[in-house]
């Protein structure tokens, strides 16, 4: 069997000084960031994919290493593992890969790992069952457990079920991250994308509290005499002219 020697071997090899260096200013590495102290090597995704798949068989006890390491790309190639191995996994087995990916949740701690993560294993995992614990993480103190909260609900998006989105998205409308203000766009907009009139009546209720982030992600989509009216259009009389424009 291939070991985690071997696969940190083979993310070396793949390495790249320059693609590190820019792979650090676009992931806020630098002091005071959200991806303070995150050690980049500079292995791009789809090297960082095929090399998951050749490691597929690797046990968990390995993941977890690779989850706890500081080495960005071996916590990105150990999530493809993860995924993989979930995909694969049947209703049991899911749920031990759910519940690994609770414990470990605090090393999942850059954008693009929850994003690429959260919908595939938690929003699946969650699709048909309660949410409890999606609440719990939407009310965290942890950023990225904020952020896998929302992110999670674009496999509900996908099955057209949004109630859990548009809940969630409330609670953050007083957030304070620039990365949940463009997470909550996100998914409105997906919404948005499959039912334009249930993000409308959101950003109805809603407009005036949103950040302009938040707001600019979700009506990205909107026509542009769409878009310049809730961009422009001050709070004096807000709900007549919203109804007018959308009838």
């Amino acid at each position: 069997m291939l070991s985690l020697v071997q696969l940190k071997r083979e993310l070396r090899k793949v390495s790249n000084r320059e693609q590190a260096k820019i792979l650090r200013r676009f992931f806020k590495t630098g002091k005071g960031d959200y991806g303070e102290g995150d050690i980049f090597w500079g292995v791009k995704v789809p090297a960082q994919r095929k090399i998951a798949n050749k490691f597929g068989e690797l046990s968990p006890e390995n993941i977890k290493k690779l989850l706890n390491s500081k080495v960005h790309e071996h916590r990105l190639t150990a999530l493809f593992i993860l995924i993989k191995k979930y995909e694969q996994a049947d209703g049991n087995g899911k749920k031990k890969i759910f519940d690994f990916y609770l414990r470990n949740v605090k090393n999942i701690n850059n954008w693009d790992l929850v994003d690429i993560s959260a919908p595939k294993i938690a929003g699946d995992y969650l699709l048909e069952k309660p949410k409890d614990v999606l609440y719990k993480l939407a009310a965290s103190k942890n950023l990225w457990e904020r952020r896998i909260a929302i992110l999670a609900t674009l496999t509900f998006i996908r099955n057209n079920k949004f109630n859990d989105t548009l809940k969630i998205s409330k609670m953050f409308l007083t957030d304070k991250h620039d990365l949940i203000y463009k997470a909550v766009g996100w998914m409105l907009r997906e919404v948005g994308k499959r039912d334009q009139e249930t993000e409308e009546k959101f950003l109805k209720k809603h407009y005036l509290k949103m950040p302009r982030t938040m707001l600019r992600y979700a009506i990205e989509r909107f026509s542009e005499r769409k878009r310049m009216f809730y961009l422009k259009t001050p709070p004096t009389n807000l709900s007549k002219k919203v109804n007018r424009l959308v009838k």
